[in-house]
């Protein structure tokens, strides 16, 4: 029977707005390569479309190659508005204030991105809040902008809501400094943490306080309403297995988790999920190697990522250890796999274009 193939992850396409504003402010017209990713007008178009983040990965990487900028994302950061995720961006534009604008955010992604590696949090203390974007480690030249957009556009788009700028108390960020990291405090204005646990910005309670000239009661409990009504009709249809699948990717990084830890999540003993999975027909163990070889294969199809890096995603003792599995799923080896599907990748199709035919490994 064929498997359904998993996705990485993926989001609005309104989120290539900024990019293409961001290419079109340096005279570059971007249409040309947002067509090559098969982003023409009417896909843009499309309610609820969805754009993989491999391959928004990918097209930000050509993006960055066409206009020789590594920081690129910084600036689509600048060129972010609220109204290009949708609903949720909408809704966050009628709140009251910035804290709960930010809750928005955060409360309603799934409306306008999934990652599997994990969910952006919005955590607060007594002295203010940060608002945290999860980790796409390892990082290389396809997926720093990504965070570079993220957060930049998180700061842009809360100083939209409060109809001035927003200066965070501190920014930290995952990976090390790049080679334009003096552009980071540029675009923040605060102390910039290279090398941190996470990536995240540091908001104050005074930020957080600050009011939107622009909301109206009525008009943001109604928009609350239709954002609840859309993230229950995302959820309401999950079956456990399928709650399982979405918990295990986050806790795979660097070890095995088991039916313990993953009932913990869930709030329920363990004899209990153990019993209901069994009731679906299917056990923990089956459940966590699927997800291991769906998850393999979509890493070696979609990634640039090495085997060791691979590994550890998955939580493998060692790039050895994790071959021997891959080799026990598919029969071959990853290597083999990787060329396999890159060959398929590339082989034309007769009298039709190829979207995303850039960097297509």
């Amino acid at each position: 029977m064929k498997r359904a193939r998993v996705r990485l992850g993926d989001l609005s396409v309104g989120f290539t707005q900024a990019l293409a504003n961001t290419l079109r402010a340096r005279n570059l017209n971007p249409d040309p390569l947002l067509e090559q990713f098969g982003l023409d007008a009417r896909r843009l178009s499309e309610p609820r479309a969805r754009l993989s983040i491999p391959r928004f990965m990918r097209l930000g990487h050509s993006a960055i190659s066409l206009c020789n900028d590594p920081a690129l994302g910084l600036e689509m950061g600048r060129h972010s508005r609220l109204s290009q995720v949708g609903l949720a961006g909408i809704c966050a534009a009628q709140a009251p204030n910035l804290r709960e604008a930010a809750r928005v955010m955060t409360r309603f992604e799934p409306l306008y991105a999934a990652n599997y590696r994990g969910r952006s949090g919005f955590c607060e203390d007594p002295r203010g809040a940060w608002l945290q974007f999860y980790s796409i480690s390892p990082y290389n030249a396809y997926n720093r902008f990504v965070v570079d957009s993220v957060l930049a556009g998180w700061q842009v788009n809360l100083g939209q809501v409060a109809g001035q700028a927003i200066v965070p108390e501190k920014v930290e960020i995952e990976f090390p400094s790049p080679a334009y990291g003096e552009r980071y405090e540029t675009q923040f204005g605060c102390v910039v943490e290279f090398g941190a646990a996470t990536n995240r910005l540091r908001l104050s309670q005074e930020t957080l306080d600050l009011q939107n000239p622009q909301h109206c009661p009525g008009t943001w409990q109604h928009l609350l309403e239709l954002c609840e009504r859309e993230l229950d009709q995302l959820t309401r249809t999950r079956s456990l297995r399928e709650r399982v699948i979405q918990l295990i990717g986050p806790l795979l990084h660097g070890h095995e988790p088991d039916l313990e830890e993953v009932a913990r999540s869930l709030q329920m003993p363990s004899w209990t999920l153990r019993r209901r999975l069994a009731e679906e027909g299917t056990q923990f163990r089956t459940i966590l190697n699927d997800t291991r070889r769906d998850l393999a294969t979509a890493y070696i199809r979609d990634t640039e990522l090495s085997f060791g890096e691979i590994a550890y995603l998955l939580g493998f003792a060692s790039a050895e250890a994790f071959q021997r599995a891959f080799r026990r799923w598919l029969g071959q080896t990853p290597g083999d796999y990787r060329r396999t599907q890159r060959r398929t990748a590339q082989s034309p199709v007769p009298g039709k274009q190829q979207p995303g035919s850039l960097n297509t490994g």
